[in-house]
């Protein structure tokens, strides 16, 4: 499982960083994400946190299973990105320091989740989205739009988007081969610190959010899930 936020390394505590450094870290964070995207001889990112499935034992998968548990794990990858391009936006626009360190470390707690679904990708011979550009530059306009409302609102929307990305795992999980154990240990362990980072969103003040907003951003997560699947 990730480790949690207190132990999470995220900038240099000695620096104030103004608006536009931190839009530059933010940037740079995100290109490297996509760096190591959809490309047959990318480099694998080091494990920052350790590998869920490292213990378990490879089972046989059917062609038509395995691409399917990899559509799966492709959408999860995709899911990864957005969660470090919603929370890269949402720290740019924070105005309390607190709540921007907060946002920081969950992104790089939502980092190993993207080093643990890249790695599933390759261990059944597929790639990443070829959207993930998309899919993260789309994150970051609406997670620096949420943040802009206010630090509360912001906190609302991280506490909404783990809930509503929990029961896209708990679907996942009913929808991997029952066989897939390395697939389904990783979405397991997703899914514990999404629920967490929820928890910890609520109790540091998050506002609720208006159902028409929920109902939005379950309506982008099934565009990115339709897409992310096929390509």
């Amino acid at each position: 499982m990730a480790t949690p936020f207190t132990t999470q390394p995220v900038a240099d505590a000695n620096r104030d960083y103004t608006p536009v450094d931190r839009l530059l870290l933010q940037v740079g964070k995100g290109l490297g994400l996509l760096a190591r995207g959809p490309f047959a001889a990318r480099p694998a990112a080091p494990m920052s946190s350790r590998y869920p499935a490292e213990r378990v034992a490879e089972a046989p998968l059917d062609e038509r299973e395995r691409k399917h548990a990899a559509g799966l794990m492709r959408v999860n990858h995709a899911g990864e990105v957005s969660a470090q391009a919603l929370y890269h936006g949402q720290a740019l626009v924070a105005r309390d320091h607190e709540v921007r360190e907060h946002l920081l470390r969950a992104a790089a707690e939502e980092r190993n989740h993207l080093q643990w679904c890249d790695a599933r990708l390759r261990e059944l011979g597929e790639q990443p989205s070829v959207l993930s550009p998309l899919w993260y530059a789309g994150s970051f306009a609406i997670g620096a739009a949420a943040g802009l409302v206010g630090d509360k609102a912001s906190l609302g929307f991280v506490e909404e988007t783990e809930r509503q990305v929990v029961d896209h795992l708990n679907e996942h999980l009913g929808k991997l081969p029952r066989q897939d154990r390395r697939s389904r240990a990783i979405v397991e362990a997703m899914r514990a610190d999404e629920t967490r980072h929820g928890e910890e969103a609520a109790a540091a003040g998050a506002a609720p959010v208006p159902m028409p907003v929920r109902r939005i951003m379950a309506g982008v997560s099934q565009i990115m899930k339709f897409g992310a699947y096929r390509v």
